[in-house]
């Protein structure tokens, strides 16, 4: 694909991630506050690397307000006042991974990136969501738990 005069590499650029492996279960808080942390700065760097035309500009800049918003979630969660204010936290955090998932589809699909250089980026999005759905499930069982007089929300 040409752009101003330019060849885009972005075809032969690999988005991947540097460091590999599905995160422990019992793997601490901060261990996820790190992973959502690399997941943005990779969605950053993927957005860099667009090309300069409208299409790519405005799919990628919904990409990096909500592959970038993630983390803010998560930290925001981490320091919830209850349980309630935890799992609203964590669910604004899937939504916005959700889309962000829709953003890099649109990229592959239109062609703006070739599909394969997203895949890992969209693995660990995935894995993300996953483990957020885990962590509000969780805090769902444990509040639920705390309403019936049983204990609170452990740390996951």
């Amino acid at each position: 694909m040409k752009e101003n005069g330019k060849e885009s590499d972005l075809r032969d650029r690999s988005f991947s991630r540097a460091e590999g492996g599905r995160m422990e279960e019992n793997a601490e808080k901060s261990d996820l506050r790190d992973r959502t942390k690399r997941f943005a700065l990779r969605i950053i760097r993927l957005y860099a690397a667009l090309p300069n035309t409208t299409e790519a500009q405005v799919i990628g800049k919904q990409l990096l307000r909500s592959g970038t918003s993630v983390g803010a979630h998560y930290r925001e969660a981490y320091r919830s006042r209850s349980d309630a204010e935890y799992i609203a936290k964590i669910e604004g955090g899937l939504q916005e991974l959700e889309e962000a998932v829709y953003w890099l589809e649109l990229l592959g699909d239109a062609e703006i990136v070739a599909r394969d250089r997203l895949s890992d980026l969209q693995d660990e999005a995935d894995q993300l969501t996953a483990i957020l759905i885990t962590c509000s499930k969780s805090a769902k069982h444990h509040h639920g738990r705390r309403a019936e007089g049983g204990r609170g929300r452990a740390e996951e």
